[in-house]
C-alpha cells in the first residue's frame, strides 16, 4: 500500500500572531486564500474513506488527507458472514491504494488529540497536521471499565470481535475448535452500540457452523437489553434452522453481566449467578473512538452530538463527526449509515469550501442480516433533518413468514450492496 505523508505540517512552533489570527476567526467562515483548503479525515472506514473519496473526486482542488492507524480496513459488516463460513477473510479486507491514486494523502498513524483553537490534529508519533476542516470518523471504542474483569487483556481470551480484524479471526478459531457439545456464550451489549442486529446475526451464523461441525453444541445469549432489533425474525430463524440450540436471556431475567473471570471461563450476572462456557464472546458497552473524547467532541453519553443537516459537531467548530461515533438521531450505528452520512457531509463541506451547489439533505440506511446461508432479512428507513434532529420516515422491515425465495433474493441484495459500498468507500471491487 502507498502511504503518503505529503504536506504534513509541523505547527507546534506557531508564533503568537498566528495563534491570534486562529482565535480571532474561530467559528467564522473561512477566508478566501490562495492555497486550497485542507480537509483532514480521521478514520478509514465507511464514513471516513467515503468522505475522502467523494471530496477528492468531486472537488479535486481541495487538499484531502486521510489518517488511519491500520494499513488495511476489515469491515465489521459482513464479518459475521466470515464467521459463518460464507465469505473469506480476504473478501472483507480492503486497502487504500485507490484513494491514494485519486489524490488523497493517506497517512498511516494514530490520531490522539485535537487543538481546535489552532486547527491542529496531533498524531501518536508527535506529528501534527493542520486543517481547515476536520472530519472525525473513528468508529467505536470499548468501555473497558463497564464489566468487572473485562479489559484489553481479557479480550484476547474472551474476544468481542466488534472491531473486525484479529479479534474476528480469534473468535472463529475458538468456536471452530470448541469441544463437541460445548457451550458458546455471548454477552450482548446495552444500547447504543455498533450494528444493533449484529450480535444476533453472529449467533445465527455461529449456529450454522455448529450444525455442520458440532451439532450438539449450545449457544447462550446473556443480554443486558429487554429486546433487540429484528427479534421476531431472528427467533423465527432460530426455531426453523437451529431448534433447541440457542437460548436468549434478557436483562430482566438475569441477562445483565457484571463480571467475567478469564481463568475460570465464567461470567457473573447482577444477581450473582455464575455461567461457565467453553467460548465466551463478550461484547461490552461502547463509546465513540478515543480520539473523539480526546478532542473534546463527546458529551456525557460518550458519543458525539452533531447538527442534523451537516453532521457538524455541536461542540467543536470546523469539525464533522461521521458514523458510529456520532449521535445521529434515529439513525442506527451501521456501515450503511456512515456511508450515507459521509456523502451528505461531503456535499456540505464542498459547498462551504468551494461554493458548490447544496441539495436537500436526505439520509438512508438498510441493514441486511443473514440468519442462514439462504435466509436473509432486512430493516431500514429514510431520514431527514426535522425539529433539530435526524428523524426517520418510510421505514421498512422484513416480515415473519416470508417465502424462501424472497429470503434468498435478499441475500443477493445484501451481496450487491456490499460490492457497491466497497466501491464507493475504497474505489475497489
Amino acid at each position: 500500500m502507498t502511504i503518503s505523508i505529503g504536506r504534513r505540517r509541523f505547527n507546534r512552533a506557531l508564533g503568537a500572531s498566528g495563534l491570534a489570527v486562529a482565535a480571532g476567526t474561530l467559528g467564522a467562515p473561512l477566508p478566501l486564500r490562495a492555497e486550497a483548503a485542507r480537509v483532514v479525515i480521521v478514520g478509514g472506514g465507511p464514513g471516513g474513506a467515503t468522505m475522502a473519496r467523494f471530496l477528492k473526486q468531486d472537488a479535486p482542488e481541495l487538499g484531502v488527507t486521510l489518517v488511519e492507524a491500520n494499513p488495511v480496513h476489515t469491515t465489521c459488516f459482513y464479518s459475521n458472514l466470515y464467521l459463518g463460513g460464507l465469505v473469506d477473510f480476504e473478501d472483507i479486507t480492503h486497502g487504500y491504494d485507490q484513494l491514494a491514486e485519486l489524490g488523497v494523502e493517506v497517512v498511516q498513524g494514530r490520531a490522539v488529540g485535537v487543538d481546535a483553537e489552532s486547527r491542529i490534529l496531533e498524531l501518536e508519533d508527535g506529528t501534527t497536521l493542520d486543517y481547515d476542516k476536520l472530519v472525525l470518523a473513528p468508529g467505536i471504542a470499548m468501555r473497558w471499565d463497564a464489566i468487572d474483569g473485562y479489559d484489553e487483556a481479557a479480550a484476547e481470551i474472551m474476544p468481542h470481535a466488534f472491531q473486525a480484524g484479529p479479534q474476528t479471526r480469534l473468535l472463529k478459531e475458538q468456536f471452530m475448535g470448541m469441544r463437541e457439545g460445548g457451550t458458546f456464550l455471548m454477552v450482548a451489549p446495552p444500547n447504543p452500540y455498533r450494528c444493533p442486529p449484529g450480535p444476533y446475526e453472529r449467533v445465527s451464523l455461529v449456529a450454522h457452523q455448529f450444525t455442520q461441525h458440532n451439532p450438539t453444541a449450545k449457544i447462550l445469549i446473556l443480554d443486558a437489553k429487554p429486546s433487540f432489533s429484528k427479534q421476531a425474525l431472528f427467533e423465527e430463524a432460530w426455531r426453523t434452522h437451529y431448534p433447541g440450540m440457542i437460548e436468549w436471556v434478557p436483562g430482566d431475567f438475569g441477562g445483565k453481566v457484571v463480571a467475567v473471570d478469564t481463568d475460570a471461563m465464567t461470567v457473573t450476572n447482577e444477581d450473582g449467578e455464575v455461567f461457565e462456557a467453553d467460548v465466551i464472546n463478550c461484547i461490552p458497552p461502547q463509546q465513540a473512538g478515543l480520539v473523539a473524547a480526546a478532542a473534546g467532541a463527546t458529551d456525557e453519553s460518550g458519543w458525539c452530538p452533531v447538527e442534523p443537516d451537516s453532521m457538524a459537531s455541536t461542540i467543536l467548530p470546523d469539525v464533522v463527526v461521521l458514523g458510529d461515533a456520532s449521535l445521529a438521531g434515529d439513525m442506527p450505528k451501521s456501515g450503511f449509515s456512515a456511508n450515507s452520512q459521509a456523502k451528505v457531509a461531503a456535499m456540505v463541506l464542498r459547498h462551504e469550501l468551494t461554493g458548490s451547489r447544496l441539495f436537500p439533505v436526505r439520509y438512508r440506511n438498510t441493514c441486511w442480516s443473514s440468519t442462514a446461508p439462504e435466509d436473509t432479512v432486512k430493516i431500514g428507513a429514510n431520514y431527514e433533518p426535522r425539529d433539530g434532529r435526524i428523524t426517520s420516515f418510510d421505514g421498512f422491515v422484513s416480515e415473519v413468514g416470508e417465502s424462501d425465495e424472497l429470503r434468498r433474493e435478499q441475500r443477493l441484495e445484501a451481496d450487491a450492496w456490499y460490492a457497491s459500498i466497497i466501491a464507493e468507500t475504497f474505489g475497489t471491487s
